[in-house]
């Protein structure tokens, strides 16, 4: 017994991440929800990470802001990649202050993102059941978060449904966020799609969409759907040096 409780004693915070996303997304798929008693107890693992059980600290090259005035693109983002299954994956996006990863949806997935260090907005949106499209490309949605957020906070969730599924992070200053994705995307129809998004009363054809709340109008935004490669974005990958996450 003494031996059992040394070696779980010893367990990394990351290991414990690992081990915990396992239990948590075992019998995981696209559009199911872990239970209550799961996300809560991968919810209490993540809120207690720190930079340093990733090996992160804010003056990392990831985290320097460029103000060379031959830079005219989007501060880069540096992707850490820690792990992937086909039930969950493990990675940590390194923003430089200014960063934006842009308003993009997570299809089917369970989402928990953890700001390890930093200040950082976030605006999210959930998609308004039943309501008319405008077209093809374009859909009426509801905002759930527009705030900002300084660590150390607690992790925020979405789920397939509601939570704030289509969701923008912009980096006020230098910030880590570690995210867990149940399940990852795929090529096969989970694909990350990135939208841009206008206020309610931008467009005439919003006229005949009906809303329960009309007075609150604009807590509504229309999302229209972008190219596969938004400009805006400029994300890098880089190889994770911190502790081993698997045994």
């Amino acid at each position: 017994m003494t031996w059992r409780r040394k070696m779980t004693d010893e367990t990394t915070p990351v290991r414990r991440l690992f081990n915990t996303c396992k239990q948590v997304f075992s019998n995981g798929g696209p559009g199911i929800v872990p239970s209550d008693d799961k996300i809560q107890q991968l919810r209490d693992v993540l809120d207690n990470m720190k930079p340093e059980d990733v090996g992160l600290t804010p003056t990392m090259p990831y985290f320097r802001q460029n103000t060379g005035p031959e830079n005219l693109s989007p501060p880069p983002i540096t992707y850490l990649h820690l792990y992937q299954c086909e039930q969950f994956s493990i990675g940590i996006f390194c923003l430089p202050p200014s960063g934006v990863i842009p308003l993009h949806n997570h299809p089917g997935m369970t989402v928990f993102s953890k700001i390890l260090f930093g200040t950082m907005h976030i605006k999210s949106y959930d998609w308004v059941v039943d309501a008319p499209m405008r077209d093809s490309k374009t859909r009426l949605a509801k905002l759930k978060v527009d705030s900002t957020f300084t660590a150390p906070c607690n992790v925020s969730i979405l789920y397939p449904e509601d939570g704030g599924n289509m969701h923008r992070f912009t980096a006020e200053t230098a910030c880590a966020v570690l995210d867990v994705l149940g399940p990852p995307y795929n090529l096969e129809g989970r694909h990350c799609t990135y939208f841009l998004d206008f206020p309610f009363n931008k467009f005439s054809s919003a006229n005949g969409v009906v809303l329960r709340d009309e007075e609150h109008k604009e807590g509504y935004a229309w999302l229209q759907e972008r190219d596969d490669n938004p400009e805006d974005l400029n994300v890098v990958g880089a190889l994770y040096t911190g502790p081993n996450v698997e045994d």
